[in-house]
This record gives C-alpha cells, structure tokens and sequence, in this order.
C-alpha cells in the first residue's frame, strides 16, 4: 500500500494566500486565516450550515477548513491537531454532508432506509455523549436521527432506537462489539467511519473491538483517523484499514509549541501532605471560573472530591467506580453552574468539553507527554485563554523532567512550593490572607444536589432489592430490613440463615415459607427444660450450621 500523502501545516512552511489565484487555497494554516474563509465556501448543505450559524459558528478552524475539502470529496483522512482545536466539527460536518435524512429525496434511493449509514468510535462515554451533542446541533435543520451507543446504561432503549432505524451512530467500541454481536447492530451500510481520539482508544486496549468493528463495515467506505498525538501503533492501524489516506497535521503559524499558545502552564513540586491546602488556596485565586482536577487514581479523586466539599467548595467527581448516572450528574452539574470544580480520571479526561474552563490542575503527575497533553486541552479550547497548574511530587520528579523535555516545555526543575509560599499567591493572583477553606460568603453554588441523579437503568449496578443481606448471630434467620444505602440493609439473625434482602422484604433461599420463630423462644416440638432437650438443641444447631437458609434451635440473643 501506498504511503499516506502528508500535508505538514508548520510555520516554516506555511505560504500566505496572495489573493491571485483562481481556487481558494486550504492547503496552510496561514492561508486559511489570510482568507477569512466560512463554511458556506466549502459547498456544505445549507441546512448544515444554518444550523453552525444558530450556534454562533461561522469560520472554521484550520484542522476543519484543511479537512473539508478533502473529506467533502470521500478520501480517507488521517487528521491530527492539538487538543481544543475543534476536530469534531473537522469530521462531523462532512459525515452529516453525505448522510441522507427521512424526507430528503435521496433518503427513499437508499438501499436500506434506517441502517446507520455512519458511525464514529470514541474511547469514553463522555466523549461519545459530547461527538453527539456536537453532531445533533450541527443537524438541527434535518431529521438526521443520531444514537448514543455506550456502556453503563440500559440495552433496551438503544436496541429499540436502532429497531426503529438511526442514521448514524456514535458510541464506544465494547457497547457497539456487544450489540453487534446480539444482533441489533448492522454496520453493513455504514459508509463513513470515524475513529476519534484514537491515540487513547488503543491506550485503553480497544484496538480487537476496534478491529472488530471496521470488519462489519463496508470494503469501500470513507474512514477518517482523528487523534491530538500520532503514536506508531496508530500508523500502523492507519495503513492495514484506510487507503491512501491524507495526513493533515494543523498548526497555527505562530504557534509552534506542542501545548495550545493560549494556555498559561505553571509547575509546582508540591508535599503530598500539603497538596489540598495548595490546591483549596488556589481555587480562590482572582478570575478563576471552571476548573477541572486531575488524578491518576479513582480513589485520589473520590477523596480530593470530598476534601474540597468539607472545605466549603462546590466539586463534583467523575471516576470509573461512579454509575453512569453520577457520572452525567456531576457533567450537568458542571455545565449549569451548580458546580464550578470537577475532580476526574485519566479516562474520564477525554470528551470533557466545557465552556469556559479558565484552569486545569493536575493534582498527581501524569503519566507521560500524551496524558499531559489531553489533560490541559481542556482548558484554553477554542481561542479562549487558560491556566494550567501541575504537582509534582518528589518522587514524581524524574517523570516530569521525561515530560518536560518531550514537549520542551522549559520547567525542569519545578519549584518547591508549599501552601504558604509567597510566590504561590502572586503567580496565580491569590488574595493574601486566603486560607485553606472556602468562607461561607463565598458558598453560593448549588451543589451536586441541585442536580438530579438520573435513573438510566445501569448495567452492572447494586440496588437494593437485589443484594443478599448480611451474615447474622448464630442459629438464628436471617432477616433484610431496608435501611441500608441504595434501599438495602443490615440483615440480622443466624449465621446458618444468609437472608436474602429484596426492597426490604426477606425472600428465603430454601423453596418452602418458613414459620418466623419469636425472639428467645424455643424452637417449635422442642422440650426447653432438661437434659436431654439441651442435647437435642445443640445437635440441631450442629445440623443447621450448614445449611443455608435454614434457622434452627433458639435464636441467638439480641435477634428479632
């Protein structure tokens, strides 16, 4: 196979357009900007472009003006752009172009009416839901019918969206792989395909679902790779799926770094100790509005959540061990203003595209350049400015000075800062005298709790009614009684009856009802008094001992 054609955007080669030439010239950054091109000068629909118009878009950016006119023209494309440049508009506008829509005159010429004609592939549900809000907004003049297909919630609402017929799909590749399987997904009339952030898909070990997904498709289709970093791997999947396919890299003239020119970057070498004080100090630093924080772990990030909660801030998390439901809960809350703090994962980090994010902190050291990277792209997104503050550990300094110099970022040795550091305070314009706690003045967001927590009917979730009841006293039943969390409860009585709670109501293991013995009272056709019953007792509590669900003798004291 060939080797893909490469269109390298970089200042020292881009060449203003000089206005003389008959086409127009998308072939630089440069030129794009020289030109002060619009949608509209691509041949887009008009109903796509009315529609980017309503929601005050209008020029694109360079990875979107460089795409359109080759992707308008279904040639396979390997798009690569830093993140917050708006790559979802570079694919979604010429994938919603050629999808035909109910009552369009090409939809009723179509082979099979209702089969996804098109689907992207994202890592995250948080990315997945993001692509497709960005899509149906893109789409709001046509009856373009988008379905989001992600893990955590219910399978019966997406099976029965596809049964009624989608034109386009976007999700993640274990949900997409599973229905595929089960049936209800056919990708065989799916023409354009659209790997996003594909860089972390084979990171997060989807490249088999990937793989398989592609092989459902078409032989002939449009395929576009889109990713802010272009590992080899990537290449490689590139060559074995796309045909000679363009490799667009889009860079600002003046903005040759690898971080967005707009976001300001400060690094710390922070106490683990001291991380909170720093970090609650800086949350009350002059201009700050949205901020997102950044863990390597689910458990840093559920406990900095509930740390900054104590101090008087209003902070969300986001972290695979929460349901689908919070997870959305705390985004919503985040985008609404209830919320101006969200702590997350390395995994949640990607599809996390909210407005004004004025500062992005990374609590613990990332991983490696390419984490870095999409962690402070979610701040200082389309034009605006940023603020990116990262800890570093002591024992996370060697890893940081591997960042520093794969980015040349020129902080190799990050200053040692502590919460009363005085150049803490005027780095980051931070009021003297702010202490490591929120003042009840300033409390006055809502919270997580002013946002409702959906009932999605998640998979893989623990609610009550479904979970066995504890291990209770010995000899005695067991007994659920509802007053745990998530409707359950404690379940109290003999450790040879493991009852069983079901919305706080006892359900029996054994197959016949049971007769409930009184506390403290004898066990029914046993003498109590003498000798020979004590004998018989304790021979019965032997025998019941194993058997599950079965209560024999007296029951223990304190049992109901």
């Amino acid at each position: 196979m060939k080797a893909p054609v490469t269109t390298d955007t970089t200042a020292g080669d881009a060449v203003a357009a000089t206005g003389t030439s008959e086409e127009p010239d998308y072939s630089t950054a440069a030129a794009i900007q020289a030109q002060d091109v619009s949608f509209a000068d691509f041949g887009v629909r008009e109903e796509i472009v009315a529609a980017l118009r309503d929601a005050g878009i209008t020029h694109p950016f360079p990875i979107q003006a460089m795409t359109l006119p080759v992707a308008l023209q279904a040639h396979d494309i390997i798009g690569q752009a830093k993140t917050g440049t708006g790559k979802t508009l570079g694919f979604g506008v010429p994938l919603l172009h050629r999808v035909a829509a109910p009552g369009e005159p090409e939809y009723d010429e179509l082979p099979a009416p209702g089969k996804p004609q098109a689907i992207v592939v994202a890592p995250t549900r948080e990315l997945a839901v993001q692509v497709a809000k960005d899509l149906e907004a893109a789409s709001r003049g046509r009856n373009v019918r988008i379905v989001q297909i992600y893990g955590g919630r219910a399978y019966e609402p997406q099976i029965e969206t596809l049964n009624n017929g989608v034109e386009v799909v976007v999700g993640t590749p274990g949900r997409i792989v599973d229905l595929m399987n089960q049936g209800h997904l056919n990708l065989s009339r799916a023409a354009t395909v659209v790997l996003d952030e594909a860089d972390e898909m084979l990171d997060l070990g989807f490249l088999p679902d990937v793989e398989k997904i592609l092989a459902r498709t078409p032989a002939v289709r449009h395929t576009m790779l889109f990713s802010a970093t272009m590992p080899g791997p990537v290449v490689s999947m590139a060559r074995r799926y796309m045909k000679q396919p363009t490799h667009i890299r889009a860079a600002d003239p003046d903005d040759e770094g690898a971080t967005v020119k707009n976001t300001r970057q400060v690094v710390y070498r922070a106490h683990a100790l001291d991380k909170v004080e720093v970090l609650a100090r800086i949350l009350q630093s002059e201009g700050r509005g949205r901020t997102i924080v950044f863990t390597r772990t689910k458990r840093t990030a559920a406990k900095v959540s509930d740390e900054l909660r104590s101090r008087g801030f209003a902070a969300g998390a986001i972290h695979g061990d929460l349901g689908q439901g919070a997870r959305e809960q705390a985004l919503r809350a985040l985008r609404h203003g209830n919320i101006d703090v969200l702590v997350a994962t390395d995994v949640a980090a990607r599809g996390i595209d909210v407005t004004d994010v004025t500062h992005v902190i990374n609590y613990q050291c990332p991983e490696d350049e390419r984490t870095y990277l999409h962690r402070i792209g979610r701040t200082g997104r389309a034009g605006n400015k940023g603020t990116a503050i990262t800890f570093v550990d002591w024992d996370d300094v060697p890893r940081w000075q591997l960042i520093n110099k794969a980015l040349d970022l020129g902080f190799p040795e990050p200053v040692e800062t502590y919460s009363s550091s005085p150049h803490l305070f005027t780095d980051l314009g931070i009021p003297e005298g702010t202490k490591g706690r929120l003042p009840k003045g300033a409390q006055k967001l809502g919270g997580l709790e002013a946002e409702e927590l959906e009932d999605l009917g998640e998979t893989g979730k623990r609610t009550g009614g479904q979970d066995r009841g504890g291990q209770g006293g010995r000899g005695g039943q067991g007994r659920g009684e509802g007053h745990g969390r998530n409707g359950g409860g404690r379940s109290r009585g003999g450790r040879g009856g493991q009852g069983q709670r079901a919305g706080g109501q006892e359900r029996r293991s054994d197959a016949g009802p049971r007769a409930e013995q009184p506390a403290g009272g004898p066990a029914q056709g046993q003498d109590a008094n003498g000798e020979g019953g004590q004998r018989r007792r304790r021979r019965r509590r032997r025998r019941s001992g194993s058997a599950e669900g079965q209560g024999g003798g007296t029951p223990s004291a304190g049992t109901d």
